[in-house]
C-alpha cells in the first residue's frame, strides 16, 4: 500500500467515524431539545381545521403540541382574524390565549381587549377590559369582562351599549350586566340610559331587538297624548313564521276609550302571488247616541249620522294570486263597524294612513277614502292576451249606515260584472279598423230592482292620412242592450213593463288632428336644441235622442243621452334636448336614449292644453248656453327641482271662473319641499293647502301643513313640526288640529335600539 493510499484510508475512517457520532446525536439527544422547536414566520397549516398562523417568531412544543407566537401574530381563516403581539395556540383544543392590542375579526364586526381568551372552533371566550363592534347594526358594546357564549352571543359584566361614534357617546346604556344575541334580543339587567356624563332614566330590567334580518320579536313601540283620547299607546309583536310569510300584533291601550287590538298576516310567493289581511278590534266606552253632549264630545262632525255601537273593528285585505293558463285573481275586502272608525283612527302602526300607504305600495290598489261610508269589496278573475282582455268580477258595495241602522239598503251590487274587450286592431284590410266594449252584469239589492243585463258596444273606424299634414279619422260604433229583470220596484212594478226588454242604438264619431313642429338651434351650455309642439285637433261625436224611460235604470249604461257635440282643442309642448343627447324623436320625443349623459337628455318643460266645445243640442234649448267653460291646463317644469300646475275652466256668460286649481311645488336634492296649493268652485268652496318640509341646519328641519276654508273663513287642518338628528338619534315633535282634536306628538328615535313616541 503506497503512503498515498495510507492516507485516504486515515481520511475514510475520520469520515465514518464523524457519521456515526452525528447519528448517535441525533437518536439519543434530538428528543431532549425538540420540545422548544424554533419555526421561521410561516403558515402552519391544521388539515382538519384551516386555521393559519403568521408571526415574526413561531416556536412549536411537540408534548404540548403548543404553539407559541409573537411579534404581529396573526391567526384566521376564512371570514375570522386574530390579531395580538403574543399568542399561545394549542393545536388540539383550539384554544388562544392572545395579549397586547388584541383585535379579533368576525366578517366585518371587531372585538377588541387587553386579553383574549377563545376557543376558535367553537367561538366562545372571554375578552378582558373589552369591546365589540357590530358593523350592520353600528352597535358598540364595552365591558371590563366580556363572556363570548356562542357564535352569534355576548354576557356582557359592567358594560354599556350604544349606536354613538366617539369616546363620549351622545347616549348609551349602561348595566350591570348585558346579555346580546345578534338576530334576536339584547337584555340589560339595571339599565340607565346617559346622555354623555347625565344620567336620564333607570329601569331594573329592559330588552331591546338587535333584528339586521327578519325576526321575531317586540316592535319599537308607539306613545302619544291628544285631546279626545288622552294618553295612547301602543306595542306591536312581530312574528317571522318562515321564509314567505309574517304577522304582527297590537296592543293599543287608549286612555280614554279602552283596549285596542289588532294583528296583520303578510305572505309574498312571488310577485304575482301575495296577500296581507288585516283587523282592529275595540269595545269602545263612549257612543255618540245624540243625548246630552255624546255627539259634541264622541262624534264625528263631518257627517250628521250617529254612532250608537261600542263594538268597533275594521277587517281589510287584498290578495293577488296566479292561476294557471295565465289567468290572476284579485281580492279585496274593506268591512268597517260604523262611518267615523276610519276617521278617529287613521294613524298609528295600524290606521288608515299606515294601511292605504302600505297598500298603495304593495299591491298598487287604493283603498275607500276615509270618509266614504260605502265601503268597495271584490273578488276579480282576469287574464288579458296581445289584444284582448276578460275580467269577470263580484262586486259588493257595503253601506255602513244602512247596515249598522238597519235601514232599508238599495246599495246596488254586481254579482257578477263580467267584460271582454278588443283592442283597436286592423279587420279585413289595413284601412279598417275595430275595438269591442261587452259586458254581462248580475245586479242585486237587499231592497229594489234585481236583474241582469248585457250590453255589446264594438266600434268601426276608418282612418284617412293625407300625406304627413294631418289625419281623418271617422268611426260609427252600434250599442246592443239587453234586460231581464228578476224583482221590480214597487213604484215601477204596476207600469208597462216586461221581464225581457232590448235596446238599439248607433254613435258617431269623427276625428281631424295633425302635429306642427319646429326644432330652435340654442347651443347653450345646458341645452342645445328646443322642440315645439303645436297639436290642433277637431272631435266631433253624435248620439241620437232616444226615449228610454221604458228601459230599468240601474246605472249610467241604461241611459245613454243624447249628444251632438264638436270640440277643439290645441296643445302644445315644449322640450329641450342636452348637448351629446341623441337627435330629438319627431315621432315620440324624449323615448331615445342617451349614451352620453346618464341623466334623462329631454326635459318637457311646458305642456298647454286649450279646449272649446259647442253642444248642437243646447243650442236650441231655451235658456241654455251651447258654450260649454272654456277649459285650460297648465304643467310647467323649467328644472327637475320647480314644477307649476293649473286647471280652470272659464264661464262665457258671466265672464268669471267656474273652477281654478293650482299649485306649485319646490324641492331640492336634500329631498326639502314647499307646495302651495290654491282650489276654487265658484259658489260652492275655496280653500288654500301649504305643505312644507326643510333642513335649517345639517341637523334641524322643519315640517307642517296647513289648510284653510277661504270660502268659510275655517282653518281645516294644521300641523307643524320639528326634528332633530344626529349621528345615532334624533327627536321629533309635532302639533295637529284636525277637526276640534288637537294631538301632541314626539318620537325619540335612538338609532339601532328603538323608537319610542307617536307616529309621525
Amino acid at each position: 500500500m503506497t503512503p498515498l493510499k495510507k492516507e485516504s484510508y486515515a481520511n475514510t475512517r475520520k469520515l465514518y467515524f464523524f457519521w456515526i457520532c452525528r447519528m448517535v446525536f441525533i437518536i439519543f439527544l434530538t428528543p431532549a431539545i425538540s420540545t422548544a422547536d424554533t419555526i421561521n414566520s410561516q403558515d402552519i397549516v391544521r388539515p382538519d381545521t384551516p386555521w393559519h398562523i403568521n408571526a415574526q417568531k413561531i416556536t412549536y412544543n411537540r408534548k404540548t403540541n403548543i404553539y407559541t407566537a409573537t411579534g404581529d401574530v396573526k391567526i384566521y381563516n376564512d371570514d375570522k382574524a386574530l390579531y395580538a403581539e403574543s399568542i399561545k395556540y394549542n393545536q388540539d383544543t383550539m384554544e388562544a390565549e392572545s395579549t397586547g392590542n388584541v383585535r379579533l375579526n368576525v366578517g366585518k364586526d371587531t372585538l377588541k381587549g387587553d386579553e383574549i381568551i377563545i376557543n376558535l372552533e367553537t367561538g366562545i371566550g372571554t375578552i378582558y377590559n373589552g369591546s365589540i363592534f357590530i358593523e350592520k347594526s353600528h352597535f358598540f358594546i364595552k365591558g371590563d369582562k366580556i363572556l363570548k357564549t356562542g357564535e352569534n352571543s355576548y354576557t356582557i359584566m359592567d358594560g354599556s351599549i350604544t349606536t354613538c361614534d366617539g369616546d363620549l357617546p351622545p347616549w348609551q346604556i349602561t348595566g350591570k350586566k348585558v346579555d346580546i344575541t345578534i338576530e334576536k334580543y339584547g337584555t340589560v339587567h339595571h339599565a340607565t340610559l346617559w346622555t354623555k356624563n347625565l344620567p336620564v332614566f333607570y329601569v331594573p330590567y329592559m330588552i331591546f331587538p338587535i333584528n339586521i334580518k327578519r325576526q321575531s320579536g317586540l316592535l319599537s313601540p308607539q306613545m302619544g297624548y291628544s285631546s279626545q283620547n288622552g294618553i295612547e299607546f301602543i306595542q306591536p309583536f312581530y312574528w317571522a313564521i318562515n321564509q314567505n310569510s309574517d304577522a304582527t300584533f297590537y296592543y293599543h291601550h287608549i286612555q280614554n276609550r279602552g283596549e285596542k287590538l289588532g294583528a296583520e298576516y303578510r305572505y309574498a310567493i312571488s310577485d304575482f302571488s301575495k296577500g296581507a289581511l288585516m283587523m282592529d278590534t275595540l269595545n269602545d266606552r263612549h257612543v255618540d247616541d245624540g243625548i246630552g253632549d255624546s255627539t259634541q264630545e264622541w262624534g264625528y262632525s263631518n257627517d250628521s249620522f250617529l254612532r250608537k255601537n261600542t263594538d268597533r273593528y275594521w277587517f281589510r285585505m287584498k290578495l293577488d294570486q296566479k292561476l294557471p293558463q295565465n289567468f290572476t285573481t284579485k281580492i279585496d275586502l274593506d268591512i268597517v263597524s260604523d262611518q267615523d272608525y276610519l276617521n278617529e283612527f287613521s294613524s298609528g302602526y295600524s290606521g288608515y294612513d299606515a294601511t292605504k300607504k302600505y297598500f298603495d305600495s304593495e299591491f298598487g290598489r287604493d283603498i275607500d277614502d276615509q270618509n266614504d261610508f260605502v265601503r268597495e269589496n271584490s273578488l276579480n278573475i282576469s287574464r288579458i292576451w296581445t289584444q284582448y282582455s276578460f275580467n269577470a268580477e263580484l262586486l259588493w258595495y257595503d253601506n255602513v249606515i244602512n247596515r249598522r241602522q238597519n235601514e232599508t239598503d238599495t246599495t246596488l251590487q254586481q254579482l257578477p260584472a263580467i267584460t271582454f274587450d278588443a283592442l283597436k286592431q286592423s279587420v279585413l284590410t289595413n284601412q279598417l279598423f275595430a275595438d269591442l266594449d261587452s259586458e254581462l252584469l248580475n245586479f242585486y239589492r237587499q231592497d229594489g230592482m234585481t236583474g241582469q243585463r248585457i250590453d255589446v258596444h264594438p266600434r268601426i273606424y276608418l282612418p284617412l292620412h293625407y300625406k304627413n299634414y294631418f289625419t281623418f279619422e271617422p268611426s260609427a260604433g252600434f250599442r246592443q242592450t239587453a234586460w231581464y229583470l228578476n224583482r221590480m220596484e214597487e213604484e215601477t212594478s204596476s207600469l208597462d213593463q216586461h221581464n225581457y226588454q232590448h235596446r238599439e242604438i248607433y254613435d258617431l264619431k269623427a276625428e281631424l288632428s295633425t302635429d306642427l313642429f319646429h326644432v330652435y338651434p340654442i347651443n347653450g351650455e345646458s341645452i342645445n336644441k328646443i322642440k315645439h309642439t303645436l297639436i290642433p285637433r277637431l272631435e266631433y261625436s253624435y248620439i241620437p235622442d232616444m226615449d228610454q224611460t221604458q228601459y230599468p235604470n240601474f246605472n249610467e249604461t241604461d241611459r245613454i243621452e243624447a249628444e251632438n257635440l264638436i270640440t277643439f282643442s290645441l296643445t302644445n309642448i315644449l322640450i329641450s334636448k342636452a348637448p351629446g343627447a341623441n337627435e330629438l324623436n319627431t315621432d315620440a320625443p324624449g323615448k331615445t336614449t342617451n349614451k352620453v349623459n346618464a341623466i334623462d337628455p329631454y326635459n318637457q318643460f311646458l305642456w298647454f292644453k286649450i279646449e272649446q266645445s259647442y253642444d248642437f243640442i243646447l243650442e236650441n234649448e231655451p235658456g241654455e248656453k251651447p258654450f260649454y267653460p272654456l277649459y285650460a291646463e297648465l304643467n310647467i317644469t323649467p328644472v327637475n327641482l320647480l314644477s307649476l300646475h293649473a286647471e280652470t275652466e272659464w264661464d262665457h256668460d258671466s265672464g268669471n271662473f267656474t273652477t281654478f286649481n293650482t299649485y306649485c311645488k319646490i324641492r331640492d336634492n336634500r329631498n326639502d319641499h314647499l307646495m302651495i296649493e290654491y282650489r276654487y268652485t265658484r259658489d260652492n268652496s275655496q280653500s288654500i293647502y301649504i305643505d312644507v318640509n326643510s333642513a335649517i341646519t345639517d341637523t334641524i328641519s322643519i315640517f307642517g301643513n296647513y289648510e284653510r276654508n277661504i270660502e268659510d273663513a275655517e282653518d281645516i287642518e294644521k300641523r307643524l313640526g320639528c326634528q332633530y338628528s344626529a349621528q345615532c338619534w334624533s327627536c321629533d315633535l309635532f302639533y295637529e288640529d284636525d277637526d276640534d282634536d288637537q294631538k301632541i306628538g314626539f318620537m325619540i328615535s335612538l338609532k339601532g335600539l328603538a323608537e319610542i313616541g307617536s307616529e309621525l
